[in-house]
């Protein structure tokens, strides 16, 4: 095999994160996704930025769910766990029956009855998850799981696991491996809290400096002291209004939007999360379905890049943010776009032009080409 082949993320950090030698690596080969400059939308809207989008629409299972998830499968089968389990709003579950059926074990998901796209459930079904809907939302299968997995042969792999963080703060060491340095800010969506925490840890990491917002590390960085960037970025969290925890500084007990993925509202990450926000000198900020959705629409048009509502939130958040000069002028600034826009077609088609049917001539073609050229 070629010696330059990409494994995946814990083959190209295995000294950066917590397995053995010996460790028996569960991997589809995530990770390693493109930075995308953004080179149409910042002259569209006047900005003097320059700004990246992190796609992580391009991992397996089409989020950054995976980066997570091959840690956690990992480590599971390690410890000789033959059945994982996960409450999800989507996602989550995509990932953790990919790599539960790559793994050999069994998986069981429990998501909201009816409150789930479509393109995250086929993944679940196909992937041969037992997929459990529940009369609830989301915070309600977080509980259960909880309960489920500390009295059943189930090992939990929600975000509450941490070896899913320290798959994803692999995200920081791709940013600054790709741009020499750390970004001046980071931004992201905020739902369970666990990706902004990853991130943090990261790019602490990465500083070769601990991050002192959690005990994962047990005082010791994987770094070891290593020092690849000289600063930390500012991190931004953004929320939908009708999911923002962070915004009334108080658990959501209905959470509702459009952006499926964020629609939590007791997020288990809420301590290290307002960490983050803090020791970055960050802020969490809130937008409304109407403004996540015309971010997703304005960026897949304007760049090409199709990602879900719950990524679109960031575009969402910095077109508000940068109009009232809250970031430095100036800036490079990352944003991490989480999950791919086919995870939720039926929204993306909503809000799009319908197709033109016609008769198969040249002349009515022609005349539909000439009315939009």
């Amino acid at each position: 095999m070629n010696d330059h082949h990409y494994t995946g993320l814990i083959e190209k950090y295995r000294d950066r994160l917590p397995v053995a030698e010996s460790t028996k690596v569960i991997s589809l080969n995530e990770g390693n996704t493109p930075l995308i400059e953004l080179r149409n939308l910042p002259v569209k809207l006047g900005w003097n930025h320059q700004i990246f989008c992190k796609f992580e629409g391009l991992n397996p299972t089409g989020s950054f769910k995976d980066r997570g998830m091959t840690m956690a499968v990992t480590k599971a089968v390690e410890s000789g766990a033959k059945a994982i389990i996960c409450a999800s709003t989507g996602n989550t579950s995509a990932a953790a029956a990919a790599y539960a059926a790559r793994a050999g074990i069994k998986s069981f998901v429990l998501i909201p009855e009816g409150k789930i796209a479509l393109g995250k459930l086929s993944q679940a079904m196909m992937h041969g998850a037992t997929v459990i809907q529940i009369r609830g939302n989301f915070d309600d299968g977080m509980r259960l799981v909880q309960e489920l997995s500390s009295t059943m042969p189930l090992n939990l792999v929600n975000s509450i696991n941490p070896y899913r963080l320290q798959g994803q703060k692999t995200i920081a060491f791709e940013v600054v491996e790709a741009l020499g340095d750390a970004p001046d800010y980071h931004v992201m969506p905020v739902g369970n809290a666990g990706n902004i925490s990853a991130h943090w840890i990261g790019y602490s990491e990465a500083a070769g400096r601990q991050c002192g917002s959690c005990n994962l590390c047990n005082g010791e960085c994987a770094f070891k002291g290593v020092v690849i960037s000289t600063k930390r970025p500012t991190l931004v969290g953004y929320q939908a209004s009708g999911a923002a925890p962070f915004l009334r500084n108080e658990m959501v007990d209905s959470p509702e939007t459009v952006a499926t993925a964020i629609r939590i509202g007791h997020p288990v990450s809420w301590d290290l999360a307002w960490a983050a926000q803090k020791e970055s000198a960050g802020w969490f900020e809130e937008c409304t379905d109407e403004e996540i959705l015309h971010a997703q629409k304005v960026l897949a048009e304007s760049e090409g890049i199709f990602c879900e509502p719950a990524s679109a939130i960031t575009v969402a958040g910095l077109i508000k943010d940068i109009e009232r000069n809250r970031y430095k002028s100036g800036s490079r600034i990352v944003c991490t776009l989480t999950g791919h826009g086919l995870k939720d077609p039926d929204t993306a088609i909503s809000q799009s032009e319908a197709p033109v049917v016609v008769e198969a001539t040249r002349d009515e073609i022609g005349a539909i080409i000439e009315r939009h050229l």
